[in-house]
């Protein structure tokens, strides 16, 4: 049986925006990558040993960053968890159930032991609006008074666990001003009661972005997109593109793109069975397009595993399998490459850049996104296809030899690689025969820089 190491060193201490606000980092410097998975109803639907099984596979699989609502989406505030219990006592936020809270807290601490942190949605936002939904309850719950009160119990909660980051909102648009000063108080709450030791972000609805319209609210400390589950090529790149080049500076990922394994929906949200379910190249082009497009992280999720589903459950949206088979479908073991990469190279250096594609297809489902260091030292070309060509502006690159590989990112491995002598102004490439999709790699040869693999910062194996 293989061992590991916790998938995050907590001894580098608290996170925060970085000093250049593009990515996150440790209080000793050390980069930190957010690498999560949503699984909305953790802690309302799992017992501690399912946790503990859920927990520990993502830490295997190298996730750094658990997605769970406190107070669930799926009729969380009236269908007890699995210990018997609901969040609130007499749907009240003033008076949260001890016991129900001391479940969370279990599940927190053990994945602080496992090097993970818990991306906390103090509630799904549903429980601030007063909607009608199909098949959910409705409960608008949450006033600007009782936001604060509950954001202030769960900060001093949670003021001494290092693997907290706060994400307020919970897959719905802000209203009005009354709306938003509920999150605005629930955020001061949170604050007051944790001191401000944890950052925090804000999960919008589908194809929004928390900057629309929090941007400049000093509370939010990076920018979450939802690029969601319609259509099979969408464009999340051009989403945290815009995100990338807002001012102030902050930075920004894709919390939630399209689930593997979720039915492909249409814009209006109907599914034509034609189009059947996400797969793991689906979620791997998410997934590289937004980090190289300037994301700090990327969350990745799965359709079964987010509403935790098993057989005797009510599915929702024509879910296959159970959660704990879910686990171990192809794009969530996938996902690690996609981080063992980024931290193989100096990562707080990388910058998008287009302008490196002298020339590339432009047909959406065939986008190359490329990335490299500030310094030219390194760069990454994301491409889509087997057999695809690209010209690459050469001058954008430092040193006299530069080291050209392929990474596969099916399963991290280098497949080829061979320096070339700088001097060209472009240069011309194809990725190999087998696929689909590929990273180019271009790396300044004099720079050293190790192949990613066992070894590299994401992969500590004991």
């Amino acid at each position: 049986m293989v061992t590991f190491k916790p998938s995050v060193d907590l001894e580098h201490g608290a996170i925060a925006v970085s000093s250049g606000k593009r990515f996150l980092a440790h209080g000793d410097g050390a980069p930190f990558f957010y690498l999560g998975d949503t699984a909305w109803e953790l802690f309302h639907r799992l017992t501690r040993d399912e946790a503990d099984y859920y927990l520990r596979k993502r830490a295997e699989q190298r996730f750094t960053v658990i997605q769970a609502v406190a107070l669930a989406e799926l009729n969380g505030l009236t269908v007890p968890n699995a210990n018997g219990d609901v969040p609130l006592i007499d749907l009240d936020p003033c008076t949260p159930n001890e016991r129900y809270f001391a479940h969370v807290d279990y599940v927190v601490q053990r994945a602080g032991e496992l090097g993970v942190f818990i991306g906390m949605l103090p509630t799904w936002a549903s429980w601030t609006l007063q909607e009608n939904h199909p098949f959910l309850e409705n409960h608008a719950v949450f006033t600007p008074g009782n936001a604060y009160a509950y954001g202030l119990y769960l900060g001093r909660r949670y003021r001494h666990s290092p693997n907290i980051i706060w994400i307020l909102g919970g897959d719905r648009a802000v209203k009005d001003a009354a709306h938003l000063e509920v999150f605005r108080q629930m955020a001061r709450g949170l604050a007051e009661g944790d001191g401000g030791a944890h950052l925090k972000t804000f999960h919008p609805r589908g194809d929004r972005s928390s900057s629309d319209p929090l941007h400049e609210e000093p509370w939010l400390d990076f920018n979450m997109i939802q690029s969601g589950h319609c259509v099979r090529d969408k464009a999340n790149h051009e989403m945290i593109r815009a995100d990338y080049e807002r001012t102030p500076v902050k930075p920004c990922l894709d919390g939630e793109p399209r689930y593997e394994d979720h039915p492909v929906m249409s814009p209006n949200w109907q599914w034509d069975k034609a189009q059947g379910y996400y797969d793991d190249y689906d979620v791997r082009k998410a997934a590289w397009w937004a980090v190289l497009a300037g994301a700090h992280g990327h969350t990745y999720g799965c359709h079964p595993v987010w509403q935790m589903w098993q057989p005797g459950r009510e599915p929702v949206n024509n879910v296959r399998i159970p959660w704990y088979e879910a686990l171990d479908l192809p794009g969530a073991w996938q996902m690690r490459h996609l981080r063992m990469l980024i931290e193989s190279r100096p990562m707080l250096e990388r910058m998008p850049d287009q302008s490196l594609l002298a020339s590339a297809e432009w047909v959406p489902s065939r986008h190359v996104q490329a990335s490299r260091a500030a310094d030219g030292s390194y760069a990454f070309i994301y491409i889509p296809a087997a057999r695809q060509d690209v010209t690459i502006n050469m001058e954008k690159l430092a040193g006299a030899t530069i080291s050209v590989s392929w990474f596969n990112p099916r399963n991290g491995r280098i497949e080829r690689s061979s320096p070339v002598a700088a001097g060209a102004r472009t240069m011309h490439f194809t990725s190999p025969d087998t696929g689909p999709d590929w990273v180019l790699m271009l790396d300044d040869a004099a720079r050293g820089f190790a192949h990613p693999g066992p070894g590299t910062p994401s992969w500590r194996w004991a």
